[in-house]
């Protein structure tokens, strides 16, 4: 009851944040029951990344959609993991024209057994996914660029 109380208490602006990324966690997990190469085309160019620059990043939006992502993920009714929240976070910087780069790793956890994890970038801001992606090797990375069109297209 406490946390729905301070949901009320939140800002509009706030709680439409947190609300979005509810449903886009939703619709990266119906995403990820899919076979990854249906996947494949809404993550964005493959093998390439977004800059690593931070001019038109509008730091506390990347933030805030950062912690509206990580916030949310606990109160789902479904697995809301690394890719998941990724996927997720892209899309919510997508729907504001924030390039940004998603990034798959495998490693070896404690026991020596393979593991995958996905984390997120737009400039030099980490969305997801940060703690621990130092411990695992880059296999692929899909850069969601945003091209403005040119009058007349």
């Amino acid at each position: 009851m406490n946390k729905i109380k301070a949901f009320i208490c939140l800002e509009n602006t706030t709680k439409l944040l947190f609300i979005e990324a509810y449903l886009e966690l939703a619709r990266a997990r119906i995403l990820k029951k899919l076979p990854f190469h249906k996947v494949v085309p809404f993550l964005g160019e493959q093998m390439c990344e977004t800059s690593y620059s931070e001019s038109d990043i509008d730091r506390k939006l990347v933030r805030g959609i950062s912690q509206a992502i990580n916030i949310m993920s606990d109160y789902t009714f479904w697995e809301s993991q690394c890719l998941v929240k990724a996927i997720a976070g892209m899309k919510m910087l997508e729907r504001r024209k924030i390039e940004c780069t998603l990034y798959l790793g495998t490693g070896k956890d404690e026991t020596g057994k393979m593991i995958a994890h996905a984390w997120l970038r737009s400039g030099p801001y980490y969305i997801t996914g940060f703690e621990g992606m130092n411990r695992f090797t880059v296999i692929g990375k899909f850069a969601k660029q945003i091209r403005l069109k040119n009058e007349g297209e």
